[in-house]
Formats: structure tokens, C-alpha cells, sequence
């Protein structure tokens, strides 16, 4: 067991010669280990140079440092260290000072041994359990660390797999569509192929290239060359995608020439990494520029995008690995990579943004001319052997008018080519491409059922089906939410967004299939709910805000029942939707036009007065809105099969 090692602090040599008598007999047991200082000053210095100091016994009264003044210092630096103080027997004045500045005892002159004793001994047994509150403390700050860290690795290994999944699904999709129609797909099939399995080995190269620079393995390969005519040819492909995007994307490098040190592939991560996020977050009609200007010793790359820009809050994570900002910046490893490329070149990269306005990233590097010079120029396009995106797919528009009508909502333009191809046929199709354009098509359109992806720009297949579902104009749609993670945790979130259904990728197209198929026979079973006119016998919480909309229509044709000239436009306008929108939500939920529910109303209420009242049929016909007793009559006996006389 180690000797319990006590600091005394007395200006006075006999004290030291005191103390080593009295405590003899426990200093060669071993029991206690004293260390002596003459004053505060020393009395600091030597805590600075052993910190395993037990507790300290210090006089009051000293030269050059005092002993309250000891121990405020003591208090400050050493918190967790007991301090006992000796005191003249009537300095009370003194002693309550020490206590109030954290003395844990006192004990007074002349000293008498046996309390002194007793004081140390009750001072080390508060020492002890100092020690080891505070080991505990460290302990479970450990472990919380440790906690942290397997999320992290969890968050990790989750995003890396959300990363893989999308160029799988097309990888595995358009394989099954080649090998089921070869004279349909093969060309396309085989590109879009090569085009995902290049992803991929792009992302298993950059996670090789992070592992590389953390663990200080990659080391830049410098050579000297003509930097602008270099960032030219980088930039140029994606000019071309740019313009399919309908954005635009323009250069503004100066000087004409600047010949420094640089690493082509490791300056192509980091510009293409910059570029392709602008233009994936960059609206149509937006702009991009790309500028480079010479500062002394230093060059700045700048990329700037409108956009929706980055919550000032998220921008210090925005490198952070898979930081995701919603609706902006961040899904993924490129943006880490491309600060710690930065890094790798003694740069700096910082980020600028303003909400619904503007980002901008601006990478700093120092110029440098110390490499072998390249003869030839360095041609961007030479290292790009993989294009970096591609145009969105046309939709496939079929004329069959009698098929379901299919909202998908889709940014990757792979995914979505690989859903026109095993969907179209079954369903006219109509494609957005992000979760802002994907509500504002279903609002318009009010599509009979919608496939979504969940990682979007601008709005998620989250937010989407979210705000879809408390919308009374398409809360009846039903909603299939793919994506790439597969966790319980995700699939939970999106069912509790209220979607009907939950896909991983890479997904069956089979499964697909069937999944919508009996999504829109469940439709079915809405309808016959509603197909009567009838306000619903019993309420369902799933159905509630589908019971209030039939409800709402009911209400407003009774409030306006002998109206004759109350027609769609008048309903339209009390019930805020359009026609289009009025006409597709009946439908969805009833199988008939808004006329003819309408008419279904008004018929049903004629039903009933000729149970109840004793008005003629005529009388009827005008009290539900029939101009005509002879189409009432006529159009009564077609929708329940018997004459309003028969009825009666």
C-alpha cells in the first residue's frame, strides 16, 4: 500500500523537526510520506512538480506567500486537493477566511498530537473518497466518450451504407431489366451500369483516400504546371450538366497563367467534390460561379451557388463526415475530403452562406514552385475516367388514360430511369425531382399514388409525405417511401410521417409492384367507405381527415341543397381547391366524378324527404335542387334502381 504523502507549509525549520517526530513510528511503517515548504511560493512549486499530493498542512502566517493565499491558489488549481490549516488558537477571524475559501479543517496552535492525529487521519479518509468520486467521474466520462464513438462508428457505417444503396439499386434493377428485354434496355441498361459501378469505386476511393490521410499515409505528389488551363478543363463537363439542369455555370479565373505546384488528381477530388454539390443543390434557373483570383503568396478557388443556403448554426459541422444539413449541403464524405485534402496542401477551406439566397465555399492554397515541371498540360479530362452525373431521364408518358396516374419523386436521374422502366406500362407516369417539386406536382396533379425517395434536396420524402398527409386536397394519396437506409429506426420515421409503405434499397421490382398494387386496392375499400354519400357510421382515426372532407362536401351541398345553379364552381370555391383537385380527391375517394357525387347527395336527401315528409314528388325534386321533376324522377330511379313513387 503507498504512504499517503502530506504537504506541510510552515516558515518555521523546528516545525518540520516537530512533524517528523511526532509521526515517526508512521513514517517508517511506511503509513505517511511528508514533503516540507517553507512558504506559499515553494509550497505551489512543488505541488506543480508531483500532483499526487494527498492533502496539505499549512500555517497561516508566512513570509513571500500566507496561507490563505496558499490556498485560494490551491482552490483554483488544485480543486480536488483537502487543505487543513493551522491557526493561532484565538485568530478566529483567520480561520473562518480559510474556511471560507474551501479549508476542509483546522486545527489550532499549541498543537496537541492526538488531534492532530485525528484531523489528518479524517482528512485522508476525505481524500480517499475525493479520489474516488473523481476516478468515477473519469470513468464515466470514459464511457461516454466511448458511447459517443460507437455511435459515431454506428452513424458511420449506416450512411456508408445509404451511400451504396442507391447505385446498387440501378446496378441490380437495370441488370434484371437487360436480361428481361435486351432489345429494349441492353444500350441504356449496360451505360447506366458502368455509370453506377464507377460511382462506386469513386466512394470506395475516396473512404481509402480519408483512411489514408488520417492515419498521415497519403502524401500529395506535387508537380509544376499551369493551374488555369487546368481548372479549365475540369470545369468544362460540368458546364454540360449545368445547362440540362437548366442552371447557369460561369468562369471567372484571373490571372490568364499561374504556374505552381499541385496534385491533379487530389485538386480534381476537391473541385469536383465543390461542383457537383452546387449543382445538386442549386435550383433551375439558378446560377454558379467559379472564381480565381491570386493573393500574394496565395490562391482562392471560390464556388458559389444560389440556392436555399446553410443554417448558420450547421456550417462549423458542415465537413464533419455525413453531417447532413436538411435540404442542403453535407450527405456523404466529399466534403471531408475535400477539407482534409486542403489541409493535406497547407490550405484552408471556409464556407459562406445566406439563408434562401446564396453558399459559398472558398478553398485558400499557397503558391508553391519547388516541383518537377510538367512538360505537357495537364488535362483535367485525362483524369476524370468517370462522369460525374448525368441529365434527368424523360418520362415515359403513357396515353392509356384508364391507368393510375404515378407521381415519383426521385433527384438521382439513375434511380429514376430505373423506375420509368419497370413502371411504365402499369401506371402514367409524371417525375420530380426533389421533395418542394414533388409536393407542388401532387397539389397540382393530385396523382393516385406517388413513389418517393427519402434523401432529397430542398425537401425530403420525409417532409413531403408529411406535409401531403395534412393536406385535405392529397392526404388520400397513398405514399411509398424508398430509400437507402434500412434501419428499424428510419422505416419507423417515415410510417410515423404517414407513409403507407417503406422500401430499402436496393429493392425488388417485383416487390414494387405488388406493393402498389395493393396499396391501390386498398384504395378500393376507401371507397366503398364513402361511395354511398353517406357521412361515414363510425369514426377511424386513420381516416379522419378523409371523414372530414366527404363531411364537408355533405354540409356545403345540404347548406345550398335548393339551389339549382349551385354547381362545381360554387363547391370549388367554398371547399378552397380547384377543379383538378376537387375532381381527383372525389374520385380517389368515392369512384365517381364531383357531379355525380354531388348528384348522389342531393339524391340521398330526396330519399330521405320521401320517407319522412309528405311533399309530392315535384316539391322534392325543387327542394333538392332539380329544376326538372322529370330528370329527378329519371336519374333516382338509375342510381338506386327504383321510381321515387316505388320508393315512397
Amino acid at each position: 500500500m503507498k504512504p499517503a504523502k502530506i504537504l506541510v507549509v510552515d516558515d518555521e525549520p523546528q516545525f518540520e523537526r516537530l512533524i517528523l517526530q511526532l509521526f515517526r513510528k508512521d513514517v517508517r511503517k511506511g503509513t505517511y510520506e511528508f514533503t516540507f515548504a517553507l512558504n506559499g511560493l515553494e509550497a505551489l512549486e512543488k505541488l506543480d512538480q508531483n500532483l499526487e499530493f494527498d492533502m496539505v498542512l499549512t500555517d497561516i502566517n508566512m513570509p513571500q506567500m500566507d496561507g490563505l493565499s496558499l490556498l485560494e491558489k490551491i482552490s483554483q488549481k488544485h480543486t480536488t486537493l483537502r487543505v487543513v490549516i493551522i491557526s493561532a488558537y484565538n485568530d478566529m477571524p483567520n480561520i473562518r477566511k480559510a474556511m471560507n475559501l474551501g479549508a476542509f479543517d483546522f486545527i489550532t496552535k499549541p498543537i496537541a498530537f492526538p488531534d492532530l492525529e485525528k484531523t489528518i487521519q479524517k482528512t485522508l479518509e476525505e481524500a480517499a473518497l475525493v479520489r474516488q468520486a473523481q476516478k468515477a467521474k473519469e470513468l464515466d466520462e470514459k464511457n461516454q466518450q466511448l458511447e459517443e464513438l460507437d455511435r459515431i462508428k454506428s452513424r458511420f457505417f449506416t450512411n456508408i451504407s445509404h451511400e451504396f444503396r442507391t447505385p446498387l439499386t440501378v446496378i441490380d434493377g437495370m441488370a434484371e431489366q437487360v436480361a428481361e428485354q435486351p432489345e429494349q434496355w441492353l444500350h441504356k441498361g449496360v451505360g447506366m451500369i458502368r455509370r453506377n459501378a464507377n460511382q462506386l469505386l469513386e466512394l470506395v476511393n475516396q473512404i481509402l483516400d480519408l483512411s489514408k490521410l488520417e492515419s498521415g499515409k497519403l502524401q500529395a505528389q506535387y508537380v509544376q504546371a499551369d493551374l488555369i488551363p487546368y481548372l479549365r478543363n475540369l470545369i468544362e463537363p460540368f458546364q454540360y450538366l449545368a445547362e440540362v439542369n437548366d442552371i447557369e455555370l460561369k468562369m471567372a479565373l484571373q490571372p490568364d497563367e499561374l504556374v505552381m505546384d499541385i496534385d491533379p488528381d487530389k485538386m480534381m477530388r476537391i473541385l469536383t467534390n465543390l461542383l457537383s454539390n452546387a449543382i445538386k443543390f442549386t435550383p433551375e434557373g439558378g446560377h454558379i460561379l467559379v472564381q480565381l483570383q491570386q493573393q500574394e503568396s496565395q490562391v482562392e478557388i471560390s464556388v458559389k451557388n444560389t440556392g436555399s443556403g446553410i443554417p448558420k448554426e450547421d456550417r462549423s459541422q458542415i465537413f464533419d463526415r455525413f453531417y447532413q444539413v436538411e435540404g442542403s449541403f453535407g450527405t456523404g464524405i466529399g466534403l471531408s475530403l475535400v477539407k482534409q485534402l486542403v489541409e493535406l496542401f497547407g490550405g484552408s477551406i471556409q464556407v459562406d452562406s445566406e439563408l434562401d439566397n446564396y453558399t459559398t465555399f472558398t478553398v485558400n492554397l499557397p503558391i508553391r514552385q519547388e516541383a518537377i515541371q510538367q512538360l505537357a498540360p495537364l488535362s483535367g479530362n485525362d483524369i476524370i475516367s468517370y462522369p460525374v452525373n448525368q441529365s434527368a431521364p424523360i418520362v415515359a408518358n403513357d396515353t392509356a388514360y384508364e391507368l393510375p396516374q404515378l407521381l415519383i419523386v426521385e433527384d438521382n436521374p439513375d434511380v429514376a430511369h430505373y423506375l420509368i422502366s419497370i413502371l411504365e406500362g402499369h401506371f402514367q407516369l409524371s417525375l420530380a425531382r426533389n421533395g418542394q417539386e414533388g409536393i407542388e406536382q401532387a397539389l397540382e396533379k393530385v396523382p393516385d399514388i406517388i413513389v418517393s425517395d427519402v434523401m432529397m434536396p430542398q425537401k425530403d420524402g420525409f417532409e413531403l409525405c408529411e406535409s401531403l398527409k395534412n393536406d385535405a386536397r392529397t392526404s388520400h394519396i397513398p405514399i411509398v417511401l424508398l430509400t437507402a437506409k434500412a434501419g428499424m429506426t428510419s422505416r419507423i420515421a417515415g410510417l410515423r410521417q404517414g407513409a403507407d409503405a417503406y422500401l430499402a434499397k436496393p429493392f425488388n421490382k417485383q416487390e414494387l409492384l405488388t406493393t402498389l398494387e395493393n396499396l391501390l386496392q386498398n384504395r378500393e375499400k376507401l371507397r366503398q367507405r364513402y361511395q354511398s354519400g353517406e357521412s361515414p357510421q363510425t369514426s377511424e382515426q386513420e381516416n379522419q381527415i378523409e371523414d372530414e372532407f366527404i363531411q364537408l362536401i355533405r354540409a356545403t351541398i345540404h347548406a345550398h341543397l335548393d339551389d339549382p345553379d349551385f354547381g362545381i364552381t360554387e363547391l370549388c370555391r367554398e371547399v378552397a381547391m380547384s377543379r383538378t383537385q376537387l375532381h381527383r380527391k372525389t374520385k380517389a375517394l368515392t369512384g365517381r366524378s364531383t357531379s355525380s357525387f354531388v348528384r348522389l347527395i342531393r339524391l340521398n336527401k330526396a330519399k330521405e324527404l320521401l320517407h319522412q315528409t309528405d311533399l309530392n314528388i315535384s316539391q322534392i325534386a325543387f327542394e333538392v335542387g332539380f329544376r326538372d321533376p322529370k330528370y329527378f324522377s329519371r336519374t333516382f330511379a338509375e342510381e338506386f334502381g327504383q321510381s321515387p313513387n316505388q320508393i315512397r
